[in-house]
């Protein structure tokens, strides 16, 4: 038997590499975008989504088309030609997700729950007066984002790399196993002990021990936070993940960079939290910049060779 009609390629709007290559654009402006803005959650959102697309186009394109539009919109997905002048439509984010978790078993209930939240926060940002992402710490979604994003990337054979680079894909792994650690969320019960000792004191050691938290915070060098047991003013320190990036602006440099957090401390109430799994099940685990104010002249002056040496008086004879 002949065919007289031959299929061609498919269709971009449900081509899983179309739809991979957008969610690889999003993935970079969201790694571009400094971790606690409103915009890295919402281009984190919009890559998700893509992601999800191309994970379920991979297993056939046919699975993304709109099914009230009948064998029309199959016969198009099929890279035959569109019979309709009307735009291709795909099938909701909802369905999109239900349609994984019965494919991949991989594709667990916590991991589409974690799809819906993200994606529900993209939908209320985009078409509605809500700001999701202007007040979401970014230790309550990005681990379950990452998780997310791995699992998808293995049903095509791909690895986080391939979507967010090396550098980034190195703080989500770590981001992903400190959520997994089930024994940090015995955390909770050493804030609440240090709570309770601290609701124990007069209202005259409370401020006097706050008022010199606060003073020792400025002195030290780390990121300023309110400490989950006592409410003072505490300090996360960590270490570098990103390059630092530099801006000149009136004869001054200002060096930024990015942070991964590894400890905690509050001498208010005494409270420590060593580690990113037990950080990030306290919401002390997002990422948190640092900030150098320094003098472009000095900055940029040349080291000298032999700093340790006095000045060369000798006379040439």
């Amino acid at each position: 038997m002949k065919k007289t009609i031959n299929p061609g390629k498919t269709p971009a709007a449900w081509d899983p590499e179309a739809l991979f290559a957008k969610a690889q654009r999003c993935a970079e402006q969201m790694v571009e975008m400094d971790a606690d803005s409103w915009q890295h959650g919402l281009m984190a959102s919009l890559s998700l989504e893509l992601l999800a697309r191309a994970a379920l186009a991979n297993v056939s394109p046919v699975l993304l088309t709109d099914p009230s539009q009948a064998w029309i919109q199959t016969y198009h997905a099929l890279g035959y030609p569109a019979l309709e002048a009307r735009a291709p439509s795909s099938v909701a984010t909802g369905e999109v997700l239900k349609r994984l978790a019965a494919i991949f078993p991989t594709f667990t209930k916590e991991v589409s729950s974690a799809c819906t939240r993200i994606t529900g926060n993209r939908n209320a940002e985009l078409h509605s007066g809500e700001t999701p992402f202007d007040d979401a710490l970014t230790s309550t979604w990005q681990p379950q984002f990452y998780e997310a994003c791995a699992v998808l990337l293995a049903t095509m054979g791909y690895e986080l790399d391939e979507l967010f680079g090396k550098e980034e894909a190195e703080i989500a792994s770590k981001l992903i196993a400190a959520a997994a650690d089930k024994s940090a969320k015995a955390v909770a019960g050493d804030i609440e002990a240090h709570r309770k000792v601290w609701e124990a004191k007069d209202d005259n050691e409370r401020k006097a021990e706050s008022e010199a938290a606060a003073l020792w915070a400025v002195r030290r060098s780390g990121h300023r936070v309110d400490c989950p047991a006592c409410g003072s003013t505490a300090l996360l320190f960590g270490d570098p993940v990103s390059t630092p990036q530099l801006k000149l602006k009136d004869d001054e440099i200002t060096e930024t960079q990015e942070h991964l957090p590894t400890h905690f401390e509050c001498v208010a109430c005494g409270l420590k939290i060593n580690g990113l799994s037990r950080l990030n099940a306290a919401e002390l685990g997002g990422r948190f910049k640092r900030t150098s104010v320094y003098d472009a002249a000095e900055y940029y002056a040349p080291e000298e060779t032999y700093p340790d040496f006095e000045d060369d008086n000798n006379e040439r004879f």
